[in-house]
């Protein structure tokens, strides 16, 4: 389990902390437990997610166990540096889809001597590092991998698979859009998916 790190009052710095994953890996309950800590120590806290992550409430970051905490949604990463002066601790929930300079923002609010608390999906649905997830996990000083159960063979997992049709980036949804997988779950269904396409081509080709 994490532990907060002791502040040395001495040293006017702040850290990062990123939590990343596989969809359905606890990355939110994570991100969650750390913030309402630093509210019970009442520490001054404010939580930013993007603006277009609406599957469960507008307002609230909630996790797949419908944990929850007040947030603000903000349709980019410029508008957290704005929010979130005179913070002690800044959670950011869904990283991976904000833009690249959320990495700038974080280093920015930890160079000010404030705790950033980031969760993200380390890993888009076909295994490509996900946005400027790989940049924060380089820059920050605490990363936490954090893993599913494999739906298919009840190992560890660590990769997103979507079951919905659709090659968008960005594709919000839950278990019925996505399941995790491990490792030999994810080759196994991704080449069932290359074959099933290939075929469909070949059809075409053949009418």
């Amino acid at each position: 389990m994490f532990l907060e790190n002791t502040v040395n009052h001495k040293e006017q710095f702040g850290w990062i902390e990123v939590i990343c994953g596989s969809m359905f890996s606890g990355k939110t309950e994570e991100l969650i437990r750390r913030l309402r800590r630093a509210q019970f120590a009442k520490q001054k806290v404010e939580i930013f997610k993007p603006a277009i992550d609406t599957r469960y409430h507008d307002e609230m970051v909630v996790s797949h166990d419908s944990n929850e905490i007040r947030s603000t949604p903000v349709p980019a990463a410029a508008n957290i540096a704005i929010l979130a002066q005179g913070c002690d601790v800044v959670g950011i929930d869904e990283a991976q889809f904000f833009d690249d300079e959320i990495v700038k923002i974080c280093n920015d609010l930890a160079n000010s001597g404030i705790r950033v608390i980031v969760a993200g999906l380390d890993m888009d649905f076909k295994g490509n590092p996900f946005g400027p997830m790989p940049a924060l996990m380089a820059t920050a000083e605490y990363v936490t991998k954090v893993h599913a159960v494999c739906t298919r063979t009840g190992n560890l997992a660590n990769y997103s698979f979507r079951k919905a049709d659709s090659d968008n980036l960005v594709l919000l949804g839950e278990t019925e859009e996505y399941e995790p997988l491990s490792r030999a779950a994810y080759f196994h269904a991704m080449r069932k998916n290359q074959e099933q396409h290939d075929l469909d081509k070949a059809k075409t080709k053949i009418q």
